[in-house]
């Protein structure tokens, strides 16, 4: 399965927030956007993290060659 992008995740889950804002679905669909959004959430964050700790490594290795 291939992992897709922070960008494609932020995006889909920018259509799930418009879809659930709307009310215009049935609960059934609702609940299933939710999880889904839930999921793209948590991806999103272990992007973002991750994007974190290589910042920190770049920065700590730049130092070390002051």
């Amino acid at each position: 399965m291939k992992t897709k992008s922070f960008e494609s995740n932020l995006e889909r889950l920018e259509e799930i927030i418009k879809v659930l804002d709307s009310g215009d679905v049935p609960l059934d669909s609702m609940l299933k956007s939710y999880e889904e959004g839930m999921k793209l959430i948590n991806d999103c964050r272990g992007f973002l993290n991750s994007a974190e700790l290589k910042i920190i490594d770049i920065k700590n290795s730049s130092a070390e060659t002051l």
